[in-house]
């Protein structure tokens, strides 16, 4: 970054020679967060965006490094299910694991004009050939519904273009210092099938190489003695990654005011190996006993139809997610605390009555299907007056099934059905959601805008099925193969009985109101209220109450600027967000989720962005953010009886004050990039700075003083490269010195019980890269 700003002043004669009567100016941006089209500059909420070149010079490969360059969006990959990650925006972030049947997502992740954020998060969309990534934060509740309680994260494509025959490809090489090689191949190519259509396809193949090794050790369990050894699984370089995947969009101009857009877009993630390392064992060590894999199948079909009736645009959007993810998973650790601590091995033996290796591994599949329709009506742009009008309809669904196994168990202690499993769960959870929304703007003055958004809303939110032991191991009245023998419960497919069946039904509204001023064609300030929300729903463990919706409710104040004739943008905003009963998850008894309502919390907080185009030269780009996220109420860890949380406690599980975990006091990055002219090539040299602070690992007390707090780190980027006419070189290095940054922490079962053994993602170690691309 020294070097690119260096060059910048000095007078060398590499600089590229400016036409005489022009002066270096930024592009404008458009974008349709507001669901219509509209100049990024024009637009009164805060909102950043990277275009098509910036995701190719920051070598953007997945949802991460996304995530990475957006100061309000935090990212939290959890190790034990490494496909698992969950996104956070402007500090609106309890933790959770992202379990199965734990909260919806509190931020929506849209490709085009389909949402692909799943119950369990959000999906790991490849982003090449892609035209822009806008992150939209706060409450966009009144637009986006549900998932966008905080944000929303859109991905929008490349689209068929009937005018010319384009394609490109990309070859990538990459090596982990200490780690392993991968690679990626990825390309495109748009063909016009005659003057009204044309297709576009892509394709990608992506092969991650490992960091982490498996190093070879023995456990030795108190109670029974036997010990075990992981000789079959040690190796070097143990989380590796491929992914492979392709789109096909179909664009067809039907008549000169009507589109028809259908397309496909399939990905497989194939992982091994956990992401988390132990420090006990090693800097990039791990130790683990059972498999840690993840088979992650996706496939979204979309169609899009865009028209007018009369001056009014109509856009209607159809959307099918079908996801399929298969995981394997060590919970070894589970079994070695809780014997360690409370003799937990004289429960497991054979059919003999001899004590076995209690260890337990999960088999897991999740079935995930989501259906959703949109349908629009928006008003002419240039009106004074103008509104969008739409309908919403989403169902979600989830085929749950979890094989807690132990290998040589007694049939007497398995689960019916189900040879060597001490734990089922084989449940059918199903989010509805439909709504009416709308938003209106009035033109006040020429340069005064007022505009309001209501959305109305109904949900439906299901969860049935088996969880427990066999009637053998535990005869608990209340759940289990107890609960099937003691009561009159119905079948359920491929399980004892059907323990439970419930359901939480609730309808509400939210809204908006803005307020914008521009003081010139240069210079806008605006003001903000808003409101998100989050549907409640029941909990895994169904003999626990279900838990409440949250709301969150946004006051902002923000400002977008250009300055120095075209050649500096300053965007920013100031803002307070109030959290209301917001959803808690926590590993709770046996392991499993629980999902309780925590009480109040507050988020205070500015953030501001920069693009400078010093000279033809030299672009400068960079974002902060700085938050002051706290509990505003005690948190007690019980709710009363109509499912409210306590405040008033002796000892609360976390006091009024306490920083919500994940997110940072401050988070930001910057970038300068610098081009010349070396003979007939062109050439470039860019650098990256990005640095986040210091942050909790949990809202509780306790479980923050066991698994302690995640380090604030800074990680620096470098690329270079040149290229001629159609083709370009890329060299490139991340993370250069090497920094280990901690990304988030976990342990297999509740902290109290494994917090002696706590693991640690890491930032990936330094890489480098070297890419070839040509466009033609």
């Amino acid at each position: 970054m020294a070097t690119a700003i260096v060059m910048a002043i000095s007078s060398t004669a590499w600089a590229q020679t400016p036409p005489d009567d022009q002066a270096p100016v930024l592009d404008e941006i458009t974008v349709t967060a507001q669901k219509r089209s509209e100049n990024l500059q024009k637009v009164p909420i805060s909102i950043q965006v990277l275009g098509t070149e910036q995701l190719d010079d920051l070598h953007v490969a997945d949802f991460e490094d996304i995530a990475t360059q957006f100061p309000s969006v935090s990212f939290q990959r959890l190790g034990e299910v490494p496909s698992n990650f969950q996104v956070y925006m402007r500090g609106v972030a309890s933790g959770g694991d992202g379990n199965h049947s734990g909260p919806l997502p509190s931020v929506g992740v849209y490709v085009d004009e389909q949402p692909v954020t799943t119950i369990r998060g959000a999906i790991d969309v490849h982003p090449y050939d892609i035209q822009r990534v806008e992150a939209l934060a706060g409450p966009q509740g009144t637009l986006y519904g549900a998932s966008s309680q905080a944000g929303t994260v859109r991905i929008i494509t490349n689209k068929p273009d009937a005018s010319a025959i384009t394609s490109g490809y990309g070859l990538e090489l990459n090596a982990i210092e200490d780690g392993g090689t991968g690679h990626v191949a990825e390309g495109f190519i748009n063909l016009p099938i005659n003057e009204r259509a044309a297709i576009r396809l892509v394709g990608w193949d992506r092969d991650d190489a490992g960091y982490i090794d498996n190093e070879f050790g023995e456990r030795t369990f108190p109670t029974s003695g036997i010990t075990i050894n992981n000789g079959g699984l040690a190796r070097d370089d143990y989380n590796t990654s491929d992914t492979t995947g392709a789109r096909a969009a179909l664009k067809i101009d039907l008549t000169e005011n009507w589109t028809i857009t259908p397309s496909v877009m399939t990905q497989r993630q194939d992982i091994n190996g956990s992401f988390g390392v132990d420090p006990d064992v090693g800097e990039l060590s791990t130790r683990q006993f059972y498999p840690q894999t993840s088979e992650d199948r996706w496939t979204q079909s979309a169609l899009t139809v865009q028209g007018k009736i009369g001056n009014f645009d109509v856009t209607y959007a159809f959307a099918h997610l079908d996801r399929d993810l298969d995981t394997e998973s060590d919970y070894n650790d589970y079994a070695y605390w809780y014997d360690t601590l409370f003799g937990y091995g004289t429960y497991f033996y054979d059919d003999n009555g001899d004590l076995i290796n209690p260890s337990q591994y999960i088999q897991a599949t999740n079935g995930y299907k989501k259906r959703s329709h949109e349908l629009r009506v928006a008003s002419p742009s240039d009106g004074r007056f103008r509104f969008v009008a739409g309908v919403f309809w989403q169902d979600q669904d989830n085929d749950i099934q979890e094989r807690y196994r132990v290998d040589g168990l007694a049939d007497v202690l398995s689960v019916t059905g189900w040879e060597d499993t001490i734990w089922l769960t084989r449940q059918q959870r199903q989010d509805q959601d439909q709504a009416v929304f709308g938003e209106v703007s009035y033109d006040i003055t020429d340069r005064l805008t007022a505009t309001a958004g209501m959305r109305f809303f109904e949900v439906d939110n299901s969860l049935r099925g088996f969880f427990g032991f066999s009637d053998g191991y535990s005869s608990n009245p209340t759940y289990g193969e107890g609960a099937c023998n003691t009561q009159s419960l119905p079948p359920y497919p491929n399980a004892p009985c059907e323990v439970f069946n419930k359901r939480v039904k609730e309808n509400d509204s939210i809204g908006k109101f803005n307020l914008s001023y521009e003081f010139s064609d240069d210079a806008m300030v605006y003001g903000t209220w808003s409101e998100g929300y989050r549907p409640g729903g029941i909990n895994r463990r169904g003999t626990l109450d279900p838990y409440l919706s949250d709301y969150l409710t946004n006051i902002e104040l923000g400002w977008k600027t250009r300055w120095a004739d075209g050649r500096l943008t300053f965007n920013g905003a100031v803002f307070q967000q109030d959290w209301e009963d917001f959803q808690f998850a926590i590993l709770g008894q046996n392991g499993l989720t629980e999902i309780k309502n925590a009480n109040q919390a507050r988020i205070s907080g500015i953030e501001a962005d920069i693009s400078w185009a010093v000279n033809y030269n030299l672009r400068i780009s960079g974002g902060v953010a700085f938050y002051d996220a706290e509990l505003t109420e005690n948190y007690c860890g019980f709710t009363d009886a109509n499912g409210n949380p306590e405040t008033n406690c002796a000892t609360p599980e976390a006091p009024s004050g306490t920083r919500l975990p994940i997110t940072a006091d401050f988070k930001g990055n910057l970038t300068a990039r610098y081009t010349f002219d070396v003979g007939d090539y062109e050439a470039h040299v860019q650098g990256q700075v990005r640095h986040e602070g210091k942050r909790s690992t949990d809202l509780r007390t306790a479980e923050r003083g066991i698994l302690g707090d995640l380090d604030a780190y800074t990680l620096f980027d470098i690329t270079a490269g040149f290229g001629r006419g159609n083709w370009a070189v890329d060299f490139y290095v991340r993370n250069v010195f090497d920094e280990r940054a901690q990304q988030s922490r976990f342990t297999q079962c509740a902290e109290a019980v494994c917090g002696e053994q706590a693991y640690t993602v890491v930032a990936r170690p330094r890489t480098f890269g070297v890419r070839f691309s040509q466009d033609f």
